[in-house]
């Protein structure tokens, strides 16, 4: 607010997710926060004059700020020297609103912005080049020093500013950010995205030479692969299948080559795709067949998947053979109140050991099945009640994404389980995580399913009282 205090409005709910409230009191309040003995009191500007301008640039809100700014900002040169004194207030927020405005004073204005930029305060010099992009000056002068700077946000904030900027001119600021990308910085590899939009094909050859990458796509440097992955070029799409195929390459890695090789919308990308999916292994191979099965339709629709598939032997519709697929009879059984179960003593290990029977749909601590909703942060986030409620009465609160389908086929075979995909065919993921592909013209009907949950419940899976608490201690011991 404009008297200095911070107001924060807030509410309270046992539940955390944001797809259910249990917040049966509707409780809620605004809090202030201020010094204490704290009397607000709204200060009167006196916008005529340069003092008063800068008064309501130091306001803590945010509209009485910008009649400060505008008016300081309408000022020019007459302002500078009041706003370059911010720059040594000791207040770092204060000098950051200057910096903005600096380089809308007049050509002075702009050298002192350009002065900042090249100060040993990084944070500064982040505003400041921001400032400067916001006022249009020209910052490709500085791009060669800006490019190897120390600082992570100054680089990024450069690469988003060469999107526009034709290959020729921004080839070398480009191979420098690449070389400062540590792999892992994934705004980062954002930024770079972003800064070799329209020109990905020749910055990737540039990134490559001058990353000094070799020609065996198993063992690119992960920096590489990960930008590889995100500019995906046409250019690419024989070394992203070389790599998906490199046998002794870590699963995740051969995963995420088919994921960039699926927006690669040439047929460049559906072509390497087939051959993927024809000679590849595992779930690489798996993810290649579920692309081209997504892909058909819209990004490869001109690019005859259908019968590319039937040609190959990859996928024959006229050929599936269908497994029966549902969901086990419900087991009424009475347990004690929660309150009670959790005043249980709990041991985690037993509980670890109870979890087994959750890993023929859940992922938990690096063990398990991707099928249902992957728990190792689950218990982190909910509450003992909440964590107990949802293995007792899963259907109650079902998770974003997880809600369950029947199909049923002209033939009689039910499929209950995971919709994946509702195109033709149908892919539906089943307990265990069976993943089947249903021709669209040999479904009679399919329906959601309601008032059921695909996670067996308590009862369903045996758990006793005492190893429902030993479950729910484990839950939260990840």
């Amino acid at each position: 607010g404009p008297d200095g205090a911070v107001y924060v409005a807030d509410w309270y709910d046992p539940r955390v997710g944001g797809h259910q409230d249990l917040d049966n009191t509707l409780s809620g309040a605004i809090y202030r926060v201020a010094p204490k003995g704290f009397k607000p009191q709204v200060p009167q500007l006196d916008l005529a004059s340069t003092a008063g301008q800068v008064a309501a640039l130091k306001s803590p809100a945010v509209n009485v700020r910008n009649l400060g700014h505008t008016r300081l900002r309408a000022a020019g040169a007459e302002a500078l020297p009041a706003v370059r004194a911010l720059l040594e207030a000791g207040d770092e927020y204060l000098a950051a609103r200057a910096i903005f405005l600096l380089p809308h004073l007049g050509e002075g204005g702009v050298a002192a912005a350009e002065a900042v930029l090249a100060g040993d305060d990084a944070r500064r010099r982040l505003a400041a080049l921001r400032a400067l992009r916001r006022a249009g000056r020209d910052i490709l002068k500085h791009a060669a020093t800006l490019a190897a700077d120390p600082d992570p946000q100054v680089r990024r904030e450069l690469a988003t500013a060469l999107r526009d900027v034709g290959f020729d001119r921004a080839r070398p600021h480009l191979v420098a950010l690449a070389k400062g990308f540590d792999g892992v910085d994934r705004t980062y590899l954002e930024a770079l995205g972003i800064a070799c939009t329209g020109k990905e094909a020749e910055a990737y050859a540039a990134i490559k030479a001058g990353l000094g990458v070799g020609g065996d796509a198993g063992s690119w440097p992960p920096a590489f692969a990960k930008i590889a992955w995100r500019l995906h070029p046409d250019t690419a799409a024989g070394e992203l299948k070389a790599r998906a195929l490199a046998p002794g390459l870590a699963e995740a890695d051969r995963r995420e080559a088919v994921v960039a090789l699926a927006f690669i919308a040439s047929p460049a990308g559906s072509n390497a795709m087939l051959e993927l999916a024809a000679e590849g292994a595992g779930a690489a191979k798996a993810d290649a067949l579920w692309w081209l099965l997504n892909n058909k339709n819209h990004r490869w629709a001109q690019h005859g998947i259908d019968s590319a598939l039937v040609g190959r032997g990859i996928y024959d519709p006229a050929k599936v053979e269908l497994v029966a697929a549902e969901l086990p009879p419900a087991v009424e059984r009475d347990y004690p109140p929660a309150e009670e179960i959790l005043a249980l003593p709990a041991d985690v290990e037993r509980g670890k050991v109870a979890a087994a029977r959750c890993y023929m749909c859940h992922h938990i601590d690096g063990v398990g099945i991707d099928y249902g909703p992957g728990l190792t942060d689950y218990g982190k986030t909910q509450t003992r009640e909440v964590i107990l409620q949802s293995i007792i009465d899963p259907a109650r609160d079902i998770a974003h994404g997880f809600d369950g389908t029947t199909v049923v086929t002209k033939d009689g075979v039910k499929v209950q389980g995971r919709l994946l995909s509702a195109g033709d065919p149908l892919i539906i993921q089943s307990a265990g995580g069976v993943t089947q592909m249903i021709p669209a013209d040999r479904v009679e009907k399919k329906y959601k399913i309601k008032g059921e949950s695909l996670m067996m419940s308590a009862a369903q899976l045996g758990l006793s009282a005492q190893e429902l608490a030993d479950l729910v201690a484990y839950m939260k011991s990840l």
